[in-house]
């Protein structure tokens, strides 16, 4: 069987392939991506190379343990410069009620499935860390859940098993909501629901979205590279000293990943309200630096794993089941729209860039209201899936 066994190609190839991917998807409009979106290809894909022994040699170890966490917190930190909580306030404080109901019924039904599911998921020690992630992408979108790969011990099966589930729910959950769409006078009827301030908060957030729009140079593409990976080195060097003051004081359960996580997280989220939050690229950059942590992860996971996928399927709809019969109890009490609950449990689930599609299908001039709501996701998703993995593992 052919092995790579230079390091270099072994990177080239990974990214060769992830970029192929995305250009069929972009030239070609295959209806297949419309079901399963290339990041799923390119981890499958993968991981039938890694099966195959492809990436076995110790050429691409060496590559994959020398760039994988320094690119993730890269990810991580540009990811979080969009984050300004003061953009947020354009959404109003009901708007971001809705969102964080939709966050909150999610993690109930998460927490309640768990040791349901438990064992069917595959019974592992670590499987509570790779359902964590999973609900860190709940909140914010995929890149989240590529963040917990290093902050909680996800093995690398079990990422694949809960990517499987949340490309599976998120397709049938985006068709499930475009065709609610129809019946929403009835849920709006049923909660007496109060859309009277909407178009007013649609018209804020759509002016705040507007300014970012910037063309990026190669000055810009530049120094944004350089800051970002200066960061990971940086946020890993403090994650270490952070580990040892915390184990000094008798608190030895933060390893380096949680505390380098949490560290590029919060410095993050202060830049993001800095001039350089404004930065032109950031979400080109922050997508081709998911593409490559995902292709890293996915060469070092066997395809044997995914046997354990159908459960995790059924799992998520169970999480689904729970978040939409509870949303409903909230929205009765609180007068929340079909619309709004719609975007917000959208935003929760696939992030800023799957949220406007569920908006615009109430109304063009909503499609702002979604990209804040997915904002705020990106930048509490990772708080979300520590203290997820925190609940978690007490039913070890």
């Amino acid at each position: 069987m052919f092995t790579i066994t230079n390091g270099f190609t072994f990177i080239a190839f990974l990214m060769f392939l992830a970029g192929g991917l995305l250009a069929l998807e972009k030239y070609t409009k295959w209806k297949v991506f419309n079901v399963v979106p290339p990041l799923v290809w390119i981890y499958v894909i993968n991981m039938i190379l890694c099966t195959m022994g492809v990436f076995s040699s110790e050429g691409c170890s060496t590559a994959y343990s020398n760039l994988k966490n320094n690119l993730l917190y890269a990810m991580i930190f540009v990811m979080l410069l969009r984050c300004d909580f003061r953009k947020l306030a354009k959404l109003s404080g009901r708007m971001i009620a809705i969102f964080l109901g939709c966050s909150a019924t999610l993690a109930i039904g998460t927490i309640i499935g768990y040791p349901i599911f438990k064992n069917a998921l595959g019974g592992g020690e670590t499987t509570w860390a790779a359902v964590a992630a999973l609900y860190a992408s709940w909140v914010g979108g995929s890149a989240n859940m590529a963040a917990m790969q290093d902050a909680l011990p996800v093995d690398a099966g079990a990422y694949g098993c809960a990517l499987a589930l949340d490309t599976v729910c998120y397709s049938v959950w985006i068709a499930l909501l475009l065709l609610a769409v129809r019946y929403a006078d009835k849920w709006n009827n049923a909660t007496k629901a109060d859309t009277s301030k909407l178009q007013a908060v649609a018209d804020a957030a759509n002016a705040e979205v507007a300014k970012e729009k910037k063309a990026a140079k190669a000055a810009d593409w530049i120094f944004l590279i350089g800051l970002s990976l200066i960061v990971s080195a940086l946020s890993q060097t403090i994650g270490v000293s952070m580990k040892d003051g915390l184990t000094a004081i008798g608190l030895p359960m933060f390893d380096k990943g949680t505390c380098t996580t949490v560290f590029v997280t919060v410095l993050g989220l202060v830049c993001a309200m800095s001039p350089l939050g404004k930065l032109p690229a950031v979400e080109e950059l922050s997508s081709i630096y998911l593409y490559a942590v995902v292709s890293l992860l996915a060469s070092q996971a066997a395809l044997t794993d995914l046997i354990s996928a159908p459960m995790w399927i059924v799992y998520g709809f169970f999480i689904l089941v729970i978040h939409v019969v509870l949303m409903f109890v909230l929205s009765k009490f609180f007068h929340w729209d079909l619309c709004m609950v719609s975007t917000a449990s959208l935003a929760n689930l696939g992030g800023s860039a799957s949220a406007p599609i569920v908006a615009t299908a109430y109304d063009a001039s909503y499609a702002g209201i979604g990209v804040l709501m997915g904002v705020l996701g990106a930048a509490i998703g990772n708080f979300c899936g520590l203290g997820m993995g925190a609940i978690l593992h007490m039913f070890i």
